[in-house]
């Protein structure tokens, strides 16, 4: 009777012990996090209209793609846009879910101050010298939860920069962000 008892703690442990390497092995791999991709984009804007005024609000799209298995629900919150170190909008942002593995758009409206932004002595300088073209800054912190398997919740923030060119004479815009997730 000991030498089956034994032999049944025996294999329980190897049990145990390959389980324990596969669950490490997922969390380390497969199940690892990885920072979000954020892109920004303002498809209708104008700024050499008649129309403008020195408060604006412009639409804007932010697309999200989430590469991890897991899902990520996040609060409302307010990005900020800069020119040098002068805040010259906020963006409000509404919470969203965002499904694992899955990309979203997330529509909203920049409201833009252009008279903090032509005020600042650098402005024309940039505009002058860079071709009709300025950059900006934009910055956001996305506080929400990661849920794993539906049923692990880990609160997470998502962190994003962006340095936004726009040039006028074209209307266009390109985006550049960096995105950091972290985990509590």
């Amino acid at each position: 009777m000991a030498r089956g008892l034994k032999f049944c703690l025996i294999i329980s442990a190897v049990f145990l012990i390959t389980v324990s390497i596969v669950i490490l092995t997922l969390i380390l791999t497969i199940f690892k996090p990885k920072d979000p991709t954020i892109s920004v984009s303002l498809p209708h804007f104008n700024l050499l209209s008649p129309n403008i005024t020195m408060n604006m609000t412009l639409p804007m799209v932010i697309t999200i793609l989430n590469p991890n298995y897991g899902s990520f629900k996040y609060q409302n919150s307010i990005g900020y846009v800069a020119y040098y170190d002068t805040i010259v909008g906020n963006i409000p942002i509404e919470s969203q879910f965002v499904p694992a593995r899955s990309e979203i758009n997330v529509t909203t409206n920049a409201d833009f101050m252009v008279e903090k932004l032509i005020q600042n002595p650098k402005f024309w300088s940039d505009i002058v010298h860079n071709g009709m073209v300025f950059n900006l800054t934009s910055t956001t912190e996305l506080p929400g939860k990661a849920i794993v398997l539906k049923y692990i919740k880990v609160e997470a923030v998502a962190n994003c920069s962006c340095d936004i060119s726009i040039n006028i004479t074209s209307n266009t815009v390109e985006s550049n962000c960096i995105s950091r997730i972290k985990f509590f």
